[in-house]
């Protein structure tokens, strides 16, 4: 195919304007006929490099076959004048954009789905027309989708790999690759949904800060000095457009992926995310429910010093105020207090099953609700179980089932389970009954704290006898003063 940017060798408007109308007048009759009266000239047009008469031609002979019902003829000539010797390629996109507005006016779905087909195939391994063939697949997905088909809407949505197209706007690009995720999230294809989201860079739904007067001067300026240096066939910059609703549909998304992989932590960064959506911190009934999600999965999240340092500054958010219930549970992780399981069940249980997180009863729409209030004792546990090991040494096995409200069995999973993830460190003397917190030292640590503590107590010892040296100076000096003073009163 020709590129299209060739020079005309003969405008054939006159002819065209001509030709076309004396060709719907007889497609009345014989549509056959009406075509093979503009074959010959389309053929003149092409040869010669007429852009514009080529695509006048070919939009209206695809549009002669429309009007005529003839839908098998219209396939049949939109893959005919594709393949012509020398095509010129704008002249192919305008046609195949054509018969894309025809998909609306046809008669029946088997109908729509032929000239899909035909697109498809007239578009394939062409990059001129990739936006093109991008779109109809999308809406020959969403056919097999409403037909209840989601595994071949999935198989036909992502062979496309949109993110390579350059002519393809960043936010169809996105839009696109989220409905591949969509598709692959329905069909249960959970590796492959996680493959796909990471295509997209979040560095798009980033907030953009808000300038100065003097820095929107100066991008007016910029943008001025570009449109003057702008060629006739560049593209103008892409506008910026609001992302809100992409971002919310993204990070919605990865919540359901990490929710799915039960990756608390994850899905406690997404939510905040969505917190710092203006759309959502405008909406006060949003607001409240990602706060509430945000401290819900930060609890729920395993205990290291990621989890601890995100735990912290989330409770210093101004806005916990408006859900004081949820800010109360979050405080409680954060003091060195035993919570008694018995009592955070019984003052918080109901409150926290009102969501869609927590579900006390196995019989929840969310098969992992009930999970997650599991996964909820479980954590505040391990939080007693810090908070002895901070302040015992040594424990009697007994004497700590009773403060965890644990059985002998349970307690030693729970120890064991932080040891191996060196949350604490513990040892278990079975025959003794007696749980050990403190880890032993071998001679060289020992020896080395007791000559940093030798260290810093001769330097306590030197610094309190330099004070009293000084004291003792200052008191001599102090009579020796007074008399002189007393002396020179008394000659004057």
């Amino acid at each position: 195919m020709a590129d299209g940017i060739l020079k005309a060798e003969k405008d054939f408007t006159k002819e065209v304007d001509a030709a076309i109308p004396e060709a719907e007048s007889l497609a009345k009759s014989d549509v056959q006929g009406a075509i093979d009266k503009l074959l010959p000239l389309e053929k003149q047009t092409r040869q010669a490099s007429d852009l514009p008469s080529t695509s006048r031609l070919l939009v209206a002979i695809v549009t002669i076959c429309k009007n005529a019902g003839d839908w098998p003829l219209l396939n049949e000539q939109t893959q005919l004048l594709s393949k012509k010797h020398g095509q010129l390629k704008q002249a192919v996109t305008k046609m195949v954009q054509v018969v894309m507005d025809f998909l609306d006016q046809t008669p029946n779905e088997e109908v729509k789905l032929s000239v899909i087909e035909t697109l498809r195939t007239v578009t394939e391994g062409k990059i001129f027309v990739e936006v093109e063939r991008a779109r109809v697949t999308r809406i020959l997905s969403n056919i097999k989708k409403e037909q209840g088909d989601i595994n071949a809407a999935t198989d036909i949505l992502c062979e496309l790999q949109v993110e390579t197209f350059g002519s393809m706007s960043r936010r169809e690009k996105t839009e696109f690759i989220l409905e591949q995720v969509e598709l692959c999230i329905q069909k249960g294809d959970w590796t492959q949904a996680g493959i796909l989201s990471r295509k997209i860079s979040t560095r798009y739904f980033s907030r953009k800060p808000k300038k100065t007067p003097e820095q929107i001067e100066k991008e007016k300026k910029e943008k001025e000095e570009r449109e003057r240096k702008r060629g006739p066939d560049e593209a103008p910059p892409e506008p910026e457009d609001d992302v809100t609703d992409l971002k919310l549909r993204y990070y919605e998304q990865q919540i359901t992926l990490a929710k799915h992989e039960d990756k608390y932590l994850d899905v406690c960064k997404h939510w905040r995310q969505v917190l710092d959506t203006e759309a959502v911190e405008n909406n006060s009934e949003q607001l409240n429910s990602a706060l509430q999600h945000v401290i819900y999965f930060i609890i729920l999240a395993p205990y290291d010093n990621e989890q601890s340092d995100l735990l912290h500054r989330i409770l210093r958010d101004s806005r916990n105020q408006q859900i004081s219930t949820d800010a109360a549970i979050l405080k409680l992780f954060t003091v060195d207090e035993l919570m008694r399981w018995p009592n955070v069940s019984e003052n918080y249980g109901p409150h926290l099953c009102k969501s869609d997180v927590f579900s006390a009863s196995e019989d929840s729409k969310d098969p992992k609700a009930h999970q997650r209030w599991q996964d909820f004792r479980k954590r505040v546990i391990e939080h007693n179980v810090r908070v002895v090991a901070k302040y015992y040494t040594r424990i009697h096995f007994k004497r700590l089932t009773e403060l965890l409200d644990l059985s002998e069995e349970e307690t030693e999973k729970y120890i064991s389970d932080l040891v191996v993830n060196k949350t604490i460190y513990a040892k278990i003397d079975r025959p003794a009954r007696v749980v050990s917190f403190e880890k032993r030292r071998d001679a060289d640590e020992v020896l080395n704290e007791w000559s940093g503590n030798m260290k810093s107590l001769l330097g306590l010892l030197e610094r309190i006898d330099h004070l009293i040296t000084k004291e003792e100076m200052m008191a001599r000096i102090a009579p020796a003063v007074k008399s002189e003073k007393g002396k020179s009163a008394k000659a004057h």
